[in-house]
């Protein structure tokens, strides 16, 4: 959520916090500003709506200057206009600031603050900052930026520019991520890497508590004693035509047919001579083999991997799992024991809460691995072990092949497991390997159904509720399929259990209701087609997926989807593309940016 920019060096500062929070807009965001020092003086310039509203703003004003901060905002404290956009400044004018994140006890120091004459403009618990820098200014910035930052509770990535040195940018991270990009005589803060990927490959990524003071020529990291960190130079290996278009009309479609190969990227180099190898994870053997319970904690899509890689693990190594919703794991006072495995997902590797949950859980002994697509991310850093997802970059908000990825590393995993636990066949063993590296053509066959889907949605973009039901593993993918389209396309969806149904649900069945049933696992499909001659007989039109070898179900549901036949769990991982089409294409003939979703964020950096 939200996205910062900074620069200083030797060109106009416009040009990059104008570039870099483009490659930004996919965080989500309601407003953006940008301010710069010309000299003594501070130059903003701010606007409600999309960046390309700013940019004609700052184009046809005077503003330029070699030192700037720039942000998209995402409201949480006050509405989404111009009062509240961000930077703010100081009641004297000379000092702005961006901020991501919530500083938990603003209310306190905004009424300390306003006791001593201080005013204030916005409803946004970031314009504290500037002011409390005023407060502390004695001649020395950092001096302030350091006394200010030990009074915020919270989370925060802050950057900071001022009139009294105008050639210096100041930053500070907590929690919310924040990486330094380093140029030839000029220097760049971003919260992101896309923003600055044109310009550099070499970053630094700050951890929670580090400074850092940039000019166009050095770049210090040091502690709030102004002491110096030796911080390794990170370097980006993807580069920024992996992020583009590429004549697709937006990100998620483009991303979605990049499915096939980013599973092949994913699983081939961990299978090695018909063998599973998760050497590069170092841990231990004996561990898992005495492991008696897992617990997976995520939020969102990796929610709903996590609850489908619980069907995965239990069912092929016999191993319990939870699968918790990170924004509750720690406020729950969940049973974990010592020798528990907490497996943490996150497609950006910075999600808040589930950030929040690993500290909890390493804080109560346990070895964490994470699940992560962006190497290099504070999940990533913080876990004892890691298996990446090599999705590639993920732009639209949406997301389709990191989520279909993480599940891929769930099924490696559970197969690895099970086969050092030793309840798995070597036939199954085996079966459950080649299913896999079958995948990427069977998700090419489906991506041929697209011109199908793209006709069948035009069908549905006047609907006003649509219920996905499954049963068994297929029921987190009706979790995930009806997230998908309520997402993008702004239609009330729900998924529950098909045979919940009779329990309450069906009473929201009429005439013309939409239900999209999902019937990928054999030894259930019996009770599936009863489930949708149960909502047929109430007015329902269904639209059913199943494997090839479901003849019965063109005979029930008025539409169906046909996927290749694989084994059970696979089966409900391919079964998410003719999902993820769909909701594509109601969105798209609903005339929505299908890529920025209203209210949403690609990385969700608040609690």
């Amino acid at each position: 959520m939200c996205g910062i920019t900074g620069y200083v060096g030797k060109n106009n500062a416009i040009d990059f916090l104008i570039s870099g929070l483009e490659k930004l807009e996919y965080r989500g965001y309601d407003s953006a500003g940008i301010c710069v020092t010309n000299g003594s003086a501070l130059k903003l310039c701010k606007t409600e709506g999309r960046i390309s509203v700013l940019k004609e703003k700052v184009f046809s004003f005077d503003v330029s200057g070699k030192t700037g901060i720039g942000h998209t905002r995402w409201a949480t404290h006050g509405m989404p206009n111009h009062l509240n956009s961000h930077p703010h400044l100081s009641n004297d004018k000379k000092f702005a600031v961006v901020h991501n994140g919530i500083i938990e006890n603003y209310s306190h120091i905004k009424r300390m603050l306003a006791d001593r004459g201080f005013e204030f403009a916005s409803e946004t618990d970031t314009e504290i900052i500037p002011n409390l820098l005023q407060y502390y200014y004695n001649g020395d910035v950092f001096d302030a930026f350091a006394k200010t930052v030990e009074c915020l509770e919270g989370s925060y990535a802050l950057g900071v520019v001022s009139a009294h040195q105008p050639d210096t940018l100041f930053a500070v991270r907590k929690d919310s991520p924040l990486i330094v990009g380093l140029g030839d005589n000029e220097n760049y803060l971003a919260s992101d890497i896309p923003a600055i990927l044109p310009l550099t490959q070499k970053i630094y990524i700050l951890e929670s508590g580090e400074f850092a003071i940039i000019t166009k020529d050095d770049v210090k990291i040091v502690n709030s004693d102004k002491k110096i960190i030796n911080k390794e130079i990170f370097k980006v290996t993807w580069n920024i035509d992996d992020a583009k278009k590429d004549g697709y009309d937006f990100y998620m479609l483009k991303e979605i047919t990049e499915q096939p190969e980013a599973v092949m990227k994913t699983i081939l180099p961990r299978i090695k001579n018909e063998k599973i190898d998760l050497s590069e994870l170092l841990l231990d053997d004996e561990f898992l083999k005495k492991l008696e319970r897992i617990h997976i904690v995520a939020c969102g899509s990796a929610f709903h991997a996590a609850v489908m890689g619980k069907d995965y693990i239990e069912g092929i190594s016999r191993t319990a799992v939870s699968a918790e919703l990170a924004s509750e794991f720690r406020y729950k006072n969940p049973i974990i024991n010592k020798n528990d495995l907490v497996i943490i997902i996150s497609q950006s590797g910075e999600t808040s809460d589930t950030l929040a949950a690993l500290r909890y859980a390493k804080g109560k002994g346990n070895k964490i691995l994470s699940i992560v697509n962006v190497r290099g991310s504070s999940i990533a850093r913080e876990s004892d072990y890691v298996l990446y997802t090599h999705a590639g970059p993920e732009i639209a908000v949406a997301t389709t092949k990191a989520y279909l990825t993480q599940l891929y590393v769930l099924m490696l995993f559970a197969i690895y497991l099970a086969e050092l636990k030793d309840v798995i066949l070597h036939e199954q063993y085996l079966c459950l390997i080649n299913d896999m590296i079958q995948s990427a053509s069977q998700i090419k066959k489906l991506l041929s159904k697209s011109d199908y889907l793209n006709s069948l949605a035009q069908k549905f973009i006047d609907v006003k509720d649509v219920f996905y039901i499954g049963r068994g593993v297929d029921n987190s993918l009706a979790m995930e399929g009806s997230l998908k389209l309520k997402e993008i396309s702004y239609i009330h969806s729900e998924s529950y259990a098909a045979g919940e149904l009779k329990h309450g649900t069906i009473s929201l069945i009429e005439d013309g209701t939409l239900v999209v049933a999902l019937c990928t696992q054999k030894k259930l499909f019996g009770k599936m087609l009863s489930n949708i001659k149960e909502v047929k007989a109430r007015g329902a039109y269904v639209i059913a997926i199943g494997t090839e070898d479901m003849n019965d179900l063109e005979t029930e549901a008025d539409n169906v989807i046909f996927i290749p036949k694989t084994n059970e769990y696979l089966a409900a991982a391919l079964a998410v593309i003719p999902l993820q089409l769909f909701a594509y294409y109601i969105s798209l003939h609903k005339g929505f940016d299908v890529d920025k979703p209203r209210n949403l964020a690609k990385s969700v950096t608040v609690e």
